[in-house]
């Protein structure tokens, strides 16, 4: 891997982190499967995949459409930076006034796989903002590389190492991210890593 291509891979890592990383319905369905050990690597599997699937859509989807509309790649560099910008303001936000906290698993008796399967599906596929954060915004950002191909691989990998750990590592996160300091603490480090791109993208436009 070129210098460039290893940069270009690590910005797609730390976008598709940074974005991965908020908390909302999928991350904590996630975190109660894996308290629950039920179905893990299904469900792991499924945002994984998903992801990937967005993320080409986006990078590879876009370069093809700002080479036919000149015009396109500056204005969605400017909509991507106020989508950070306002992004990152709630995160801050949420780190300021508290009262995150993770809701420990409920339920009685085992799920089945296909009610596991297609609530994850309906979480991942049917939440309007990971639209806004694959095709958009990943689009938007690689448009800043030549290496667009490492940028999404960068984006995948994020992907993959997140839901692996949260989901089999759930156990272990339980007691920390039971505290709401912990959710505070994230919350601000994803609005710092938020305004950085947004400034970057500013910046390179």
């Amino acid at each position: 891997m070129t210098p460039d291509q290893f940069a270009a891979a690590g910005a797609g890592f730390a976008l598709g982190l940074s974005l991965i990383v908020a908390i909302g319905a999928q991350n904590a369905f996630v975190l109660r499967q894996g308290l629950r050990r039920e179905h893990v690597g299904v469900v792991v599997a499924i945002c994984a995949v998903s992801d990937a699937l967005l993320i080409s859509a986006g990078v590879l989807g876009f370069g093809r459409m700002t080479a036919a509309l000149p015009w396109l790649a500056p204005a969605m560099r400017v909509f991507g930076a106020l989508f950070l910008l306002a992004y990152g303001a709630l995160s801050f936000r949420s780190a300021w006034q508290g009262g995150g906290s993770l809701e420990t698993a409920g339920g009685q008796g085992a799920q089945s796989l296909a009610r596991v399967a297609g609530v994850c599906l309906a979480l991942t596929w049917g939440n309007p903002h990971v639209y806004l954060d694959t095709l958009v915004l990943m689009g938007a950002v690689s448009a800043e590389w030549e290496a667009k191909r490492a940028f999404a691989l960068g984006g995948m990998t994020a992907s993959l190492v997140f839901f692996t750990a949260l989901g089999f590592g759930a156990r272990l996160l339980a007691p920390l991210f039971r505290r709401p300091v912990a959710w505070r603490a994230l919350d601000a480090g994803v609005g710092v890593v938020m305004w950085g791109i947004a400034l970057r993208l500013v910046l390179g436009g």
